[in-house]
């Protein structure tokens, strides 16, 4: 029989789940900015990060358990952010129409195929350029490096953890059920970066000589637009099966829209900041951090990209750096290398970032004299939720590139509290729905708190983990999923109930055979008032409420009236809030608004020059 790991073990692997929120430690602000003469160099982009869609419906785990949630607050979100998360990337991206958009990772969360197809069918809405960067929970599940590396160290097979990976991903599909119960449920690293190329590959405009990846096999793309004017202008690939899937890379080149009258090109490279494989995984995991919340770009890419840096220093073009890990959050030996390539720019350095769903301005000195302005994004599935445009402009006598990042959404004048960033949602959501606003705040707060108050207990959770795996020892897994489901489900009778007509194709919906001649209403009601008396009812009922929400979950895209995506996209909002409002003050010192005013969070404008 197999055997859970030993109690220090497992100690440690609860260290290193909490030191994934740990935050980032104090920040160095950037220069005042001295003013000066600046000319524009682009137009905006959009800037997003860490929208993190959530597959709620696979077989339940220890890794996002309820009680786990009590520690490590974004273990389990609230089921608003489950449901209609996507719904602030999808109102960020159609906010801004004719602009191209950078997404720096972390588009999904468990990284299920199931969560890359929601994600996709509103990229693919957006009808315009964009890149994604991959984040450490794209292809990596729970942003720890493929589960299985870590896995081997745990002296638990491989194909254990795939499987693992597999039921996490697979919507409440029933034991007869063959349609989410394929071994590719899970989505790798390799998954991630193929569909990519394959989406810019399909959609317009054409990219000629950027052909789809194999299914299989190592496989190498480096590519360049023929068009100068393309905004994905250059891709670096590599691609690896298996266990080492999690060393593949995507590196990115991304020419920026020129303002009138420039006289140079910006552009960004857009690095993977997520390679890494079995021996750094275990390594992280034996100093007490979670492997994904430290970044690795390893030497291959570094040369890859590096005639992009040495073709823009000989035209003379402004080079901006970008990756999903914030830059203290990368390993010294990429920071080390990185400097040495940024070493080859004869103008100022900046780098653009995510990961730490907090936002923030810095300027880095360490590892060499020229300093490095850092511009973090905020995140799309924690509050602060937040998005920025920016644009770049340079002072040549100076020798001073001065970045812009809007804060948004705003209302008409610049955001500069989180009051400031919540009337702005409520004034752009909220207030274009045809639901109260007051009703759904006390969904939404009612909800919340039920999923707070629901959580099972660290102990709990810890013998559960260190016991024999067996039916008794999962169960309050089981448990803790069921009422979990129950408040989808709760969710989704009030989204039937509040928008009415507008939620007509979610009710012509073929449901699942067991809910007989019901409507839903009467099939998700009779679910939640079942009582299951051994372990085996606990898993049948928690297959059916779970299939039932997925089936609801998956058809939630149909809704497309503007009215109801300003209310599925007003109560992820609402939600949120609510539930960083009863986060207790010390899990959440280094989000609060204080501790990110500090950090600059609100400011819109900063400049850098060459030492």
């Amino acid at each position: 029989m197999i055997r859970r790991p030993t109690s220090s073990l497992a100690t440690l692997l609860l260290a290193a789940l909490l030191a994934g929120c740990a935050g980032v430690p104090p920040l160095p602000p950037p220069d005042a900015d001295p003013g000066g003469r600046y000319t524009p160099l682009t137009t905006p982009i959009t800037a997003l990060g860490d929208t993190q869609e959530h597959q709620s419906t696979g077989f339940p785990m220890h890794d996002n358990d309820s009680a786990v949630d009590a520690y490590v607050e974004v273990a389990q979100r609230p089921p608003e952010q489950a449901l209609f998360g996507r719904r602030l990337m999808e109102w960020a991206l159609h906010s801004h129409p004719d602009e191209p958009f950078l997404h720096l990772g972390d588009v999904l969360d468990l990284s299920c195929r199931s969560e890359a197809e929601r994600m996709s069918r509103i990229f693919v809405e957006a009808r315009r350029p964009g890149a994604i960067l991959p984040g450490n929970h794209d292809g990596l599940m729970f942003g720890i490096y493929a589960y299985s590396t870590l896995g081997a160290y745990l002296a638990e097979s491989s194909r254990s953890n795939a499987v693992r990976w597999n039921r996490a991903c697979r919507r409440g599909a029933e034991v007869d059920d063959g349609s989410f119960r394929s071994d590719s449920e899970a989505f790798t690293k390799r998954d991630f970066i193929a569909r990519y190329i394959a989406e810019h590959h399909d959609v317009a405009p054409p990219k000629p000589g950027l052909e789809p990846p194999p299914p299989i096999g190592s496989h190498t793309i480096s590519w360049r637009d023929p068009n100068p004017e393309s905004f994905l202008s250059g891709v670096e690939a590599e691609l690896f099966d298996g266990p080492s899937h999690a060393e593949s890379f995507l590196a990115q080149r991304l020419k920026l829209p020129r303002a009138p009258g420039a006289t140079r090109d910006t552009i960004i490279i857009g690095l993977d900041t997520n390679q890494a494989g079995p021996l750094v995984d275990a390594w992280d995991a034996l100093l007490g951090r979670s492997p994904g919340d430290r970044g690795h770009v390893h030497s291959d890419q570094v040369e890859a990209v590096s005639k992009w840096v040495d073709e823009a220093v000989a035209r003379g073009d402004v080079v901006v750096f970008a990756g999903h890990h914030n830059w203290r959050s990368l390993s010294l030996s990429s920071r080390a290398s990185l400097r040495q390539l940024m070493h080859r720019v004869e103008h100022p350095l900046v780098y653009l970032s995510a990961h730490t769903h907090t936002g923030f301005w810095a300027a880095h000195r360490a590892l060499a004299s020229r300093p490095i302005l850092e511009l973090n994004v905020s995140s799309l599935s924690d509050w602060p939720l937040a998005y920025r445009r920016i644009s770049f402009a340079y002072d040549e006598s100076a020798r001073r590139l001065q970045v812009r990042g809007e804060l948004l959404p705003r209302g008409a004048q610049p955001t500069l509290s989180d009051a400031d960033l919540l009337a702005a949602w409520d004034a752009q959501t909220c207030a274009r729905s045809v639901v109260p606003v007051s009703r759904m705040e006390a969904e939404d707060l009612a909800v919340v708190k039920l999923q707070r108050d629901s959580r099972g207990s660290l102990l709990e959770w810890l013998v559960s983990w260190l016991e024999p795996i067996c039916a008794s020892c999962e169960a309050p897994l089981y448990r803790h999923a069921l009422t979990y489901q129950d408040e989808l489900l709760r969710v989704l009778l009030e989204v039937d109930q509040d928008l009415g007509g507008d939620a007509r194709p979610l009710r012509r919906l073929k449901l699942p055979r067991w809910c007989g001649s019901q409507d839903f209403a009467a099939c998700a009601k009779g679910l939640m008032a079942e009582q299951p008396d051994d372990f085996k009812s606990s898993t049948d009922l928690f297959r059916r409420k779970a299939a039932l929400v997925a089936l609801m979950n998956e058809h939630l895209d149909d809704l497309t009236a503007p009215e109801a995506k300003a209310y599925m996209t007003c109560r992820a909002v609402q939600a949120a809030k609510i539930d960083f409002d009863l986060i207790d003050n010390e899990h959440k010192t280094h989000r609060n608004e204080a501790q990110r005013r500090s950090d600059r969070f609100f400011l819109i404008e900063a400049s850098v020059g060459m030492e």
